[in-house]
């Protein structure tokens, strides 16, 4: 969230404007009953919602739902890892874009260091987080260097590192396809330090492509831009005004909140939610070309990758 965006002056949404915890878990139960089985709490910044171990608390107590995981910048893990672990959430993913402190502060535009993300790794692995997930973000002249770096620090069966194309979410990040430092680049960086052994996909739908270390741990890549997924994407997403997107490169979403407000009945929202998935027609990243023309977005801290 830039900060000459996002700075003091700007109109966040009031507290009640944004689902409460229950409001969440009544339509991730609507969710999970339509066939969903995973839920990935997201943001900006979870950790940053006061009590956010008591909405994990919730999650995990719906039947059916096999997998709760968190993705968070790590400012605060070493805070909160015990507590989350304690509530119920299953699995951790942390976004590092660079071990370097100077490096990692001009991508993420934050006021702490790098130290502090790596100590909550640490404490989430402490409070029997195993693997964590290490997200990095890679962009052409800013943080390419550090793949390998970055890999090797992770490498291992305690973690499970994912390189991600940079992507064109919302409008503020001024994104450029030159920008872009593609799947098969970062693969050839890796195998010059790194053997690795191509993995099968986890589960229909998922979104990296796997390899295996000599040492046991497991890369990831995330092609987005150069090998789009649109086909086989499962995702929805519900931003905390209770919008559902059905793409992270959308431009509107669905609104949940309204009905669930208004006396809807779990049918109603089930009915609503079904509709909006069965007319989808996103295909956003297979379209996108150098010339595709600008449109407004949804932002990544509303969607959350």
């Amino acid at each position: 969230m830039p900060r000459e965006v996002f700075g003091m002056g700007y109109d966040f949404l009031s507290r009640g404007e944004i689902l409460s915890f229950e409001e969440m878990s009544r339509l991730a139960r609507i969710f999970v009953a339509s066939g969903v089985e995973k839920v990935r709490i997201t943001g900006g910044e979870p950790l940053l919602r006061r009590d956010v171990e008591r909405l994990v608390a919730q999650l995990a107590g719906i039947a059916g739902l096999r997998d709760i995981t968190l993705t968070t910048n790590g400012s605060l893990l070493v805070q909160k890892a015990a507590a989350l672990r304690a509530a119920g959430l299953q699995r951790l993913t942390v976004s590092l874009d660079s071990l370097d402190d100077a490096t990692f502060r001009r991508m993420n535009d934050a006021d702490f260091p790098v130290s502090r993300v790596l100590a909550g790794i640490e404490a989430a692995r402490g409070a029997g987080f195993a693997p964590v997930k290490i997200n990095m973000v890679v962009k052409r002249g800013v943080n390419e260097a550090d793949i390998v770096a970055l890999a090797e620090r992770f490498d291992g069966p305690g973690s499970i590192v994912r390189f991600i194309e940079y992507m064109d979410v919302g409008n503020t990040n001024g994104w450029r396809l030159d920008d872009v430092v593609p799947a098969a680049e970062i693969l050839s960086r890796l195998r010059t330090a790194l053997s690795l052994t191509e993995l099968p996909a986890n589960y229909p739908g998922e979104t990296a492509l796997r390899y295996r270390t000599g040492a046991g741990g497991e890369i990831g890549i995330v092609a987005s831009v150069t090998q789009p997924f649109c086909s086989g994407c499962t995702r929805a997403r519900l931003a905390a005004d209770g919008r559902l997107y059905t793409c992270l490169f959308a431009s509107e979403g669905t609104d949940l909140r309204a009905p669930l407000r208004s006396g809807a009945s779990d049918a109603d929202l089930a009915a609503i939610i079904a509709k909006t998935w069965a007319a989808r027609s996103d295909r956003y990243s297979e379209l996108r070309t150098a010339g595709t023309p600008p449109r407004v977005k949804a932002e990544m801290s509303l969607l959350g990758g």
